[in-house]
């Protein structure tokens, strides 16, 4: 094909490249047979510009070739082998990681199955424990107990040394607030307590106890000039003791007495009488004494005491409830 002939062709003159005569299965004389020739020969029939097995495409021309337009370049049809060859390598390559991932993908889901979080919970809390509460073989439990024998024996040992003294004796200051008349307001009285107990186990012991409170009620304005005169309750009690707490550093007991007492109102109203100031008569009465103590033991001889205190009185035909509270030393001495 010459130069000339491509022209004709880019300017649309001429006979159209690669016209044949239509349906003539046999080859042109001087060549041989074409295995595309029936192709060539339906192309042909088209209403499209063809080529011939042996033509070439103009340069930037263009021309439909199975139905799809190819540009005019020399070397004809574009070579499919290539075509083939990239897509059988993008197969070779991508086919595998694709049925990799597939496969690891449901792997992994059944690994890690779904679990109940409920389930999942309990299962931890009782790991948690068993970690907290290890098992301890029965050499190890023998040795706990042991131990803890031990221990209670030194413990028993302690109170058997502090509470097994025969005598305990106080000097104590109590507080009490006092009603001093029929229609006298409460007064506070201050005073001392002493006593001596008697004890016939660690727990139960009898009390002995002497005590005088003293103070000075306000009376009002009055024709003797008198205020404040001063007055003095004493008693005198007896009862049981019984320490029901024991620890070798302290102990809580508690204690009842009964006994008599003496007040002495008119002692300081210059003859005139306690009547006469709205106090109560001298005289005697019984005496009702209940009280909480706690004691603290510096040494198994020696303690420090606190204690809550109720004392009833009956001065003029009438009871005096008065609540108080004692505070001071005890020492115990003598072995049961």
């Amino acid at each position: 094909m010459t130069g000339d002939q491509i022209l004709d062709i880019r300017q649309g003159a001429g006979p159209s490249i690669g016209a044949r005569e239509p349906a003539d299965s046999s080859s042109p004389p001087g060549r041989p047979s074409h295995p595309f020739d029936p192709i060539w020969s339906l192309i042909g029939s088209q209403s499209h510009t063809t080529l011939a097995p042996n033509d070439l495409i103009a340069n930037g021309g263009s021309v439909v070739v199975f139905c799809c337009v190819l540009p005019y370049s020399r070397g004809g049809n574009s070579n499919l082998m290539h075509s083939f060859r990239r897509l059988a390598l993008l197969l070779a390559l991508g086919l595998p990681a694709s049925y990799a991932a597939l496969a690891q993908s449901p792997s992994s889901s059944s690994s890690t199955p779904a679990q109940n979080p409920a389930a999942t919970s309990a299962q931890n809390q009782g790991q948690g424990q068993a970690q907290q509460t290890p098992q301890l073989t029965p050499g190890e439990l023998t040795v706990q107990a042991r131990i803890r024998a031990r221990r209670l024996q030194r413990r028993a040992a302690a109170i058997h040394q502090t509470y097994d003294h025969l005598y305990e004796t106080n000097l104590t200051m109590d507080f009490l607030r006092f009603t001093p008349g029929p229609s006298r307001q409460r007064v506070n009285l201050y005073g001392w307590d002493t006593a001596i107990t008697r004890y016939y186990s660690e727990r139960l012991g009898f009390t002995a106890n002497a005590r005088g409170y003293y103070g000075t009620p306000y009376v009002g304005l009055n024709f003797a000039s008198l205020t404040l005169p001063a007055i003095s309750v004493y008693s005198g009690l007896f009862g049981p003791t019984y320490r029901f707490y024991l620890q070798p550093k302290y102990s809580v007991s508690g204690r009842v007495m009964a006994g008599i007492a003496h007040g002495n109102f008119s002692g300081d109203t210059n003859g005139f009488g306690s009547t006469a100031l709205g106090l109560y008569p001298n005289g005697y009465t019984y005496a009702i004494n209940a009280s909480l103590l706690g004691e603290y033991n510096i040494s198994p001889g020696f303690a420090w005491r606190l204690g809550g205190d109720y004392f009833a009185t009956g001065f003029g035909s009438s009871m005096q409830n008065s609540l108080g509270f004692t505070t001071g030393f005890v020492v115990r001495f003598g072995r049961q």
